[in-house]
Order: C-alpha cells, then structure tokens, then sequence
C-alpha cells in the first residue's frame, strides 16, 4: 500500500526561534506530541515562508493578556503543492489552527489545519491526493534508452523530471512487515528486533534512537548529507535526479532535500576507484558502477559514521559496505535493491527493495536545511 500524503510529504523541521531547543531540527515527533491536540485562535504576527518548515506567529490570549505561540507547517514546496503561497495569510489575519503541542510545554504547535478565524475558508491544508493525481496524469512508455541501447536513468534527451515517492520511507529487511510513520519511527517499538538482522549493541542503539523519535538525528541537528541509500528515500516532492556523464565514464546522483547534495558513480570499470582510503571515510563513500544486462550494479565503500544512513536510525560501521541494483523497467518506476554488509552492526549481510516514480518536466525542488549551530 502506497504511503498517504501526510507520510510522503512530511519533511526535516526547524523551528526559527531565538531559543535553542525550539532551533532544533527535528522529525515531527521528536518536536511534538500527537496526544496532545490543541486548538489555536488569534491573530497572525509575523509569517516566516523559508525553508525547511514554513512558520507563522499568533497571539493567542490567555486570560486577558496575549501569548505568542509559534506555529510550524509543512515545507514550502509542499504548501506550494496544495495551492498556497506566502501572501495567504499576513500579519493581522485572524486565524484558527488546529494541531497538536509541542512536547516540552512551550507556546509552539505543528499545524495541522489552518482556518480564518470566523470558521470560514480553510487555509494551509495538504492535498493528500496531489500526488497521485500527478501520476495519474503521466504518459506511459517504455525504458528510455541511448543509441547503443543502454537504459537511461535519467530524462529522456531534451526532457527534464525526477524520481520520488518511494514506495518504503525506511530500510526494513525484505520480507519483514512492520508499520512506521514517514520518517521511520515504529508503530510498535517491540517491532524493532525484527527490522534488521542486529548485533546486539545496534539494536540497542537503535531501539534507543527509537524512543528519543529520532531527536538526535545529525541529518536533522546539523545537516548531514543523507549518505547511502537514504537518498533514495526522499519524500515527495523531493527525489533524485540521476545525470550521466558517458563521456568521462561517470554518473552523479542529485538531490533537492539535504542542501542539493550530489553523489559520484564511477563507471569506467577501474575497481580501484570504489575502495575509499581508510583515513578519509566519506557521507556518500566511493562507488564504482557497472551494468549487468539493464541493471546497474553499484559498490560503495568507505563510508564515515557522523550520519545516520537511513530513516528511523538504523546504526552502521566504516565497514559498511552497499552493493545497489537499480533497474528502469519502464518509463514511470525506478526499482531499487539494497543490500548492507556491515558485520560491524550486523550478524549477516541482509537486503530491502523498493520502488520510485518518475516525475516528468519536473527539476528536484530545492529544500536547504538550516543547521542549529551558530
């Protein structure tokens, strides 16, 4: 089953306040407490439409006197999605947001539904079924291919697009069925055991991070790229765009979320090229490509430890290494196959797939992460 709106759009948060812990960048969950619903009503001071998370300030009165309480929404590009912009609402609007508290009792809310304070229009609201109306109205075809029938992973010659909306929001070995939220946060925390094959520490790291609902994520804290198979992962409408460069025997792998970061596959067969000096471990490690038939086979090596790999903080070692196959079957889908050997963190090598969407005449949003440091 496809992942709802809610899950493929929700995004890394900031929150841009003068405090620090209201500056920390954050999964919803860590921020905010679903079991604490609250309903707003006031009137707009300020409205701040910026990457990550668009923000709007309302005084709210509170027994005779006004309340400043920071209100946090989806990302622009989402909004923008759903048929707003940031001239929707202005300084002296009066409003009605209803949504949920944040976990440590300050005057702040994520936004779930934004209303004009008369019970009238509706504003700020997501188009949960955007997304598939968009693939709804794609053309369908065959693999593109170049001259000499090599599939392109890519935009068609002349076309532009990307792939998102993955079909998992989070590495879980195949075969296993557990139920997370979009960031990778488990249902049932008691689930946790059976995502992956854990040594014993891992798991218990894991299961830690779990419980924090992923606080301490430095993708999140401190804008770490999202290195290994992460970037596959984005939430639409973020994606990767794949740019191959035959001439000079290489291909890069673009991202919009995580400060356009890129990705270097080697292509020209020099397996030297794939194994990373063990003094400069690397996010995104050293990758050497090949094709097998119509699927490209990717191994990466040299990776570092000062980012999480995945959503809902799987841990992982320098030893790690991926080996990707990725396929274009027909125009529209993007099938990916990862499988991590890490006997660092792991008892055996294990493997997730899934899925990505072409999204045609499209560039990657732009989705800059803002880190808490000064």
């Amino acid at each position: 089953m496809r992942p709802s709106w809610i899950q493929l759009t929700a995004s890394v948060c900031a929150l841009l306040f003068p405090l620090t812990s209201a500056l920390a960048h954050h999964p919803v969950e860590a921020k905010f407490d679903h079991d604490r619903p609250v309903t707003l009503t006031g009137i707009i001071t300020e409205v701040d439409w910026a990457n990550p998370h668009v923000h709007f300030f309302i005084n709210v009165d509170r027994e005779g006197a006004p309340t400043n309480w920071a209100v946090e929404l989806e990302s622009p590009d989402t909004l923008e999605e759903s048929g707003w912009d940031q001239n929707t609402l202005v300084a002296g609007d009066a409003i009605a947001v209803e949504g949920v508290a944040a976990r440590d009792g300050s005057d702040q809310a994520w936004g779930y539904t934004v209303r004009r304070a008369d019970g009238g229009e509706r504003l700020f609201t997501i188009n949960e079924d955007a997304f598939e109306e968009l693939l709804g109205s794609r053309a369908a075809g065959p693999t593109p291919r170049w001259p000499d029938g090599q599939p392109m992973l890519g935009s068609p010659t002349g076309e532009s697009g990307y792939w998102t909306g993955p079909s998992m929001s989070a590495l879980v070995e195949d075969g296993v069925e557990v139920e997370m939220d979009a960031y990778g946060v488990l249902v049932d925390i008691a689930e946790a055991p059976l995502v992956a094959p854990f040594k014993t520490w891992a798991r218990d790291l894991y299961l830690l991070r779990q419980r924090d609902y992923l606080e301490d994520d430095p993708g999140f804290l401190y804008c770490m790229p999202p290195g290994g198979p992460r970037h596959f992962q984005m939430p639409f409408p973020f994606g990767v765009q794949f740019v191959e460069d035959r001439a000079r025997d290489r291909m890069f792998v673009l991202t919009g979320g995580g400060n356009s970061n890129w990705r270097l596959l080697h292509t020209d067969g020099d397996q030297q090229q794939a194994q990373a000096p063990s003094s400069d471990p690397l996010f995104y490690g050293i990758s050497h490509a090949e094709w097998d038939g119509d699927t490209l086979v990717v191994q990466t090596s040299g990776f570092n430890e000062a980012f999480w790999f995945s959503n809902g903080g799987l841990p992982h070692t320098r030893v790690l290494q991926l080996t990707e196959r990725i396929t274009r079957p027909d125009l529209n889908t993007l099938s990916y196959e990862v499988t991590i050997d890490d006997p660092g963190a792991y008892t055996r090598p294990w493997t997730s797939t899934w899925t990505l969407e072409w999204l045609p005449g499209r560039d990657v949003p732009e989705h800059f992460c803002q880190g808490n440091r000064p």
